[in-house]
């Protein structure tokens, strides 16, 4: 099994890097026969799971589906990711609908289960969908377990372009930003946003980073927000950032170690 990526470099040289040998990382992890187990295990069963509990049952399928959503920490909460998947996604109120992590949303459409849906899991190419979802997640999980930050970059790069690419409102998007934990750090952080912020009421959270968007890039439309340029500025800005406050934080440790040692 193909381990952690090690990029050799934090920050924005790190980024560069990463983006220049991107393409060769993830045939390297689509190779990995732990990864081409998996997804061909899907791939070849995803079809017999016609209902939410049949695909909650069999762990390894499972552990694709939520791994392709980013969501492979739920592995073990059974019981919600079944009602998750079950939601009816036309009644508002619905679990799916109500979880402020829209990640949980794209899961149940994206399969299907729900009273007002029809399963998917039989259409054709469903399995190779997925599969390529959850492929993409593994390489940037193995990236994060050398370098979090870059793994935080990667997600939002996608993250953005799907979001842009959606009808919603901005306030609505805005709002899914705010939910969705990854995705919010690294607002915050190329915002120079503390935890305090998490503190505010959502409209004044909504407010400021909506304040603050408009002031880095010039917009707060996603249909602006989630373009290549614009979303490569806030991922360098939340790069450089991470990476001045690391170098602050050890040079304090050095300097409060220095007086120990004198």
């Amino acid at each position: 099994m193909i381990g952690k990526i090690h990029i050799g470099a934090s920050g924005i040289a790190g980024w560069n890097i990463l983006k220049r040998n991107e393409a060769r990382h993830l045939e390297i992890v689509a190779r990995d026969p732990q990864v081409t187990r998996s997804t061909q295990y899907f791939c070849d069963n995803i079809s017999s799971a016609e209902t939410a509990d049949q695909l909650v049952g069999d762990y390894r399928m499972l552990s694709v589906a939520l791994g392709a959503f980013g969501l492979e920490a739920d592995i073990g909460n059974k019981a919600f990711i079944r009602k998750v998947l079950e939601s009816d996604l036309s009644d508002k109120g619905s679990l799916a609908n109500r979880l402020g992590d829209k990640r949980y949303l794209r899961l149940a459409e994206a399969f299907g289960y729900g009273a007002s849906s029809d399963a998917r899991s039989f259409e054709e190419g469903f399995g190779d969908r997925i599969s390529q979802d959850y492929l993409q997640r593994e390489f940037e999980r193995r990236v994060g377990e050398g370098d979090e930050n870059l793994r935080l970059a990667l997600n939002a790069r996608r993250e953005l372009e799907i979001l842009r690419q959606r009808d919603s409102s901005d306030k609505t998007l805005w709002y899914e930003v705010l939910g969705n934990a990854p995705l919010r750090s690294v607002f915050e952080g190329a915002f120079g946003f503390g935890p305090s912020y998490a503190k505010l009421p959502i409209d004044r959270q909504h407010a400021e980073f909506s304040a603050y968007s408009k002031r880095l890039i010039g917009s707060d439309s996603f249909s602006d927000i989630g373009r290549l340029e614009s979303a490569e500025k806030i991922i360098r800005n939340f790069l450089l950032k991470s990476e001045a406050a690391a170098s602050s934080s050890f040079n304090r440790f050095s300097a409060a170690l220095s007086l120990l040692t004198r």
